[in-house]
């Protein structure tokens, strides 16, 4: 099968990914403004050019194959990489600076990303910044469909070599155990894991990598996780019941620093820890505006690392893909990230 061949259109694309989503060819049709005979001769062509069945009909709208949903994926990749080329091109021509869109973990919302934008936007006041929110199962899928530029927050081991993605380590952070100040366990010199049960507890979402450590560190201890206990990603919400409440969270250190009316509990937690640092799709082409956020992400983090006595685990790149050059000129040696 030859994609390449110059049959290919992408009409062909935005159809299938039209259908997928819409779940039908009418549908479909409308959408794209389309008659129901155009569309209908369109798919007929797509699935000759495939060889392959792309959808099962059924009696009230259609249902992809495994084949129809492969090639709905990449045609989703190159629809917003067009997209993103019309954007920028648009951007050029109007004078303006573009946009860049950032998919935010826990990780990444408190500290480094707030600075990195704040500086951002003192340098090029036009360039428009979006920050989703989200957990790992919601944002990495988004950022291989286009809808983001990149991800900042927590990573974890390498990227396999069919995942897509690419990761730059910026700076490793403790969590603590955190309580409002004043709290029945604040003043308290030998306060255990064990002694924080009887108190309710802000828990991460079962979707994070920090809620299986937790996890591991309670069974290890031969502990159940708290029964009572509620469970967030927002900063904001944590504090504001951290503050009106006897309940115990688990924050990042440097929130911990940056607030008079939060205390850390003196509880060492070895196995839980998170290292920072961005994500991207692996082959995707930066935009001058994620290329000047990355370098102000990497100047930001930089000044973390001194914060947090020293750099990461180990310096030096390794990489799991092709890496562009960032935008600071670092290659990943010395105290700058560590890609991988």
């Amino acid at each position: 099968m030859d994609l390449l061949d110059g049959r290919l259109k992408f009409r062909h694309l935005t159809l299938l990914v039209a259908i997928v989503d819409h779940g039908s060819v009418g549908r479909a049709a409308e959408t794209l403004h389309l008659t129901q005979p155009a569309a209908t001769r369109t798919l007929r062509e797509l699935e000759g050019i495939a060889d392959l069945p792309l959808f099962v009909r059924m009696p009230r709208g259609m249902r992809t194959t495994l084949y129809g949903e492969a090639l709905a994926e990449h045609a989703r990749a190159v629809i917003a990489e067009m997209r993103r080329a019309g954007e920028h091109l648009t951007g050029l021509r109007q004078g303006r600076e573009g946009t860049v869109t950032v998919g935010a973990l826990l990780a990444g919302t408190n500290v480094l990303l707030p600075r990195a934008v704040a500086q951002l936007k003192r340098e090029r006041p036009r360039v428009t910044v979006v920050v989703r929110e989200g957990t790992p199962d919601v944002l990495h899928p988004a950022l291989l469909a286009g809808e983001l530029d990149v991800i900042v927050g927590r990573v974890g081991p390498a990227p396999k070599e069919g995942d897509g993605l690419r990761q730059r380590r910026l700076y490793r952070e403790r969590i603590r155990l955190a309580v409002r100040s004043g709290h029945p366990l604040s003043e308290a010199s030998d306060v255990t894991l064990t002694d924080t049960l009887a108190f309710p507890w802000i828990l991460p979402v079962e979707q994070t990598a920090l809620r299986q450590e937790l996890g591991a560190l309670f069974a290890e201890r031969g502990l159940a996780l708290p029964a009572d206990r509620v469970e967030c990603t927002s900063i904001l919400t944590m504090r504001a019941l951290l503050l009106q409440t006897d309940m115990v969270a688990l924050l990042p250190e440097l929130v911990l620093r940056a607030d008079e009316h939060l205390a850390a509990l003196p509880v060492e937690l070895p196995s839980v820890g998170r290292t920072v640092g961005t994500t991207e799709a692996a082959h995707r082409t930066r935009t001058p505006a994620l290329q000047a956020l990355l370098h102000h992400l990497d100047h930001e983090a930089a000044l973390l690392r001194e914060t947090l006595c020293g750099p990461p685990e180990g310096q030096g790149v390794h990489l799991s893909g092709p890496l562009a050059p960032n935008a600071s000129g670092t290659d990943g040696s010395g105290s700058g990230p560590e890609a991988v």
